[in-house]
């Protein structure tokens, strides 16, 4: 935990700009019968029936510092979807950067390991120098800011029925160019002394003398 604390303090610096990572999924829901559009005293009326047309995946990159967010929907959730992501991140929106401070939780796919899987050796290894990695404690992924994102996106976009990835896709680049026009950076202010008084639990007793 105070390690991704003493990264949130650190000051903006564009060769080396701090990115949260984080993922979820959303299942793809078909109407059976067209909706009855909203009226006067009448809200949307939709039937119960629906028809399941599997799932998609939604990448958070997330930029506290710069106030700028970017969503990629993918078909699944695999370990080579991340790693295209991260080349994504390092070679096309952060290509100048010295170093990519990020941010992530321990899930099984976000691991250096994926790099492997998806590119060759002396490629993985190219991307992973442009890396520095620092994972949020188990049982803490409230400490990643994309989660606190994906949160923001679900009400408005992910809360309703979509029935396909196309339509996915335009909702969420919607939301995202709409959001990063309205909201500025972020201002985190749980530091590290302030977890050590409110989270005193959390740490081991130490008995002195």
């Amino acid at each position: 935990m105070e390690d991704v604390l003493e990264v949130y303090m650190r000051p903006y610096d564009p060769q080396r700009p701090q990115v949260c990572i984080d993922e979820t999924n959303k299942q793809l829901v078909a109407e059976i019968r067209v909706p009855i559009p909203a009226a006067p005293g009448q809200p949307e009326r939709v039937d119960y029936e629906y028809k399941r047309k599997g799932t998609a995946n939604l990448l958070m990159v997330f930029e506290p510092l710069a106030g700028q967010r970017r969503v990629k929907v993918t078909e699944r959730r695999t370990a080579v979807d991340f790693a295209h992501l991260l080349r994504e991140v390092i070679d096309k929106q952060y290509s100048q950067a010295e170093k990519i401070v990020v941010v992530m939780d321990n899930l099984n796919t976000h691991k250096p390991a994926s790099l492997y899987e998806a590119f060759a050796p002396t490629e993985a290894r190219r991307l992973l120098e442009r890396l520095e990695m620092h994972y949020t404690p188990k049982h803490g992924s409230w400490l990643n800011m994309a989660e606190t994102e994906l949160s923001v996106l679900a009400t408005p976009c992910l809360d309703r029925r979509i029935p396909d990835p196309t339509t996915l896709t335009q909702e969420v680049a919607t939301w995202q160019r709409q959001r990063n026009a309205a909201q500025g950076r972020v201002d985190w202010r749980f530091t590290t002394q302030g977890a050590r008084i409110k989270l005193k639990r959390l740490y081991p007793s130490i008995q002195l003398g």
